[in-house]
């Protein structure tokens, strides 16, 4: 039997091309339609049993899948940004909700 082996630079590359990012404003869903400029890391931590998400320009919400909600959570405790947290936020659009790969704060 002849094995197949792909490389795995060509595999993250794969992976990666079929990603897609968003830029916005990092929210816990509890918070998402309050001022977002005022809003607080504080308040996002205090409100994370609920889930995170991210409003966009247009004002759209779009929801975090559980494992976005552990990455975002990380993210936002070893921050120093206290208001108006924008990210760039890499994963598959499923829905209207992402099923996150990376969270950068920006």
């Amino acid at each position: 039997m002849k094995k197949i082996t792909i490389p795995v630079s060509f595999l993250l590359l794969a992976l990666s091309a079929s990603a897609e990012s968003w830029s916005g404003t990092v929210v816990d869903v509890m918070c998402k339609g309050k001022d977002l400029a005022s809003h607080t890391r504080q308040c996002a931590l205090n409100c994370a049993k609920g889930g995170f998400g991210l409003v966009l320009a247009d004002g759209k919400f779009v929801k975090f899948n559980e494992a976005g909600n552990a990455k975002t959570l990380a993210v936002l405790k070893s921050s120093a940004k206290e208001k108006d947290i924008k990210a760039k936020v890499t994963g598959k659009l499923d829905g209207d909700v992402i099923q996150v790969e990376l969270v950068e704060i920006q």
